[in-house]
């Protein structure tokens, strides 16, 4: 079996034990045999036979590959994964990213099916680079150019930590040129250089608790968080409902007419395109002085036809 035979059989037994934890290794084993005619589909040479020996090596195998754990329940008769809810997060991206893979190798021969949207690269392939500078506490360098610049700079920072919003990477760092803590975004910056220069990564510095108060990645510079309330249509709450703005969104009202959620948190750029993003679909009801903004900004684009 080839190696990526392998890694599919991996994230399979991941799959059921996520969808069913506490599976017997008989339960397992059927499931995999049920499974066989999509496994042949990322290896057409797979011999597919799964003892309980074999079983055990996988369990080592993941482990050591996706450092996820799979131990058996004596009180539950069963085997399960265990990890953390930051751990369950990883893995949930690791699956989508898998599958993602998967689908896209296939895709050359089913073009006409699979419609890919043109973009720009993201920049993950420093994501390996920023993480391991993190973890190591290694200076960078790197050349950045802003949308608003022509001009392309040379930054020194500290990396702190990695965050994504919007299908967008950015790495938070310390930047020596004035000492503020900035977002980067990767598909700004390149010449990626990681330093044998350490640094001391600050005991106060929280990624949750930096953007805890405020939506996107631009920070709101001493702003206070205040009391939001929306409304937004039946069909639009729909979407709100299933994909939350912010995680102090609350459900105030939800009928056949609309959904009336209320937020606290600070009002930033990345938060007002968001509000307008989404049109006469959403109304303000406070604060009202977030209200008058949206509808200047309305008016104003409205004024361009």
């Amino acid at each position: 079996m080839s190696k990526r035979g392998y890694i599919s059989r991996y994230l399979m037994v991941l799959r059921r034990l996520k969808a069913k934890p506490y599976s017997t290794y008989e339960e397992l084993k059927g499931y995999m045999e049920n499974q066989y005619g999509y496994l042949q589909m990322q290896d057409d040479t797979l011999d597919f036979k799964m003892s309980i020996r074999t079983f055990q090596r996988d369990i080592k195998e993941i482990r050591d590959l996706f450092g996820i754990d799979i131990e058996y329940s004596k009180a539950r008769k069963g085997y399960h994964i265990i990890q953390t809810e930051s751990e369950n997060l990883n893995f949930q991206r690791m699956l989508e990213a898998f599958d993602m893979f998967n689908s896209l190798n296939l895709a050359h021969d089913l073009r006409q099916y699979v419609h890919l949207e043109s973009r720009r690269p993201q920049g993950t392939e420093n994501l390996y680079g920023f993480l391991h500078a993190i973890k190591n506490r290694f200076r960078v360098r790197f050349t950045y150019q802003k949308f608003w610049e022509e001009a392309v700079s040379n930054r020194a920072v500290e990396p702190y930590a990695m965050k994504e919003f919007k299908n967008r990477w950015y790495v938070i760092a310390k930047d020596s040129k004035d000492g503020n803590i900035k977002s980067f975004a990767l598909d700004r910056l390149s010449d990626l250089e990681i330093t044998n220069f350490s640094f001391v990564y600050p005991n106060d510095f929280n990624i949750e608790e930096m953007y805890r108060t405020f939506f996107g990645i631009i920070s709101p510079f001493g702003e206070v968080p205040q009391d939001i309330i929306l409304s937004f249509d039946p069909f639009q709450g729909k979407y709100i409902k299933t994909l939350p703005l912010h995680h102090t969104q609350k459900i105030i009202t939800s009928n056949d007419e609309e959904l009336r959620v209320s937020l606290n948190l600070c009002i930033t750029y990345d938060f007002m395109m968001e509000l307008l993003s989404f049109g006469d679909s959403m109304k303000i009801l406070q604060p009202e002085s977030l209200a008058m903004d949206v509808k200047s900004a309305h008016e104003k684009a409205f004024g361009q036809y």
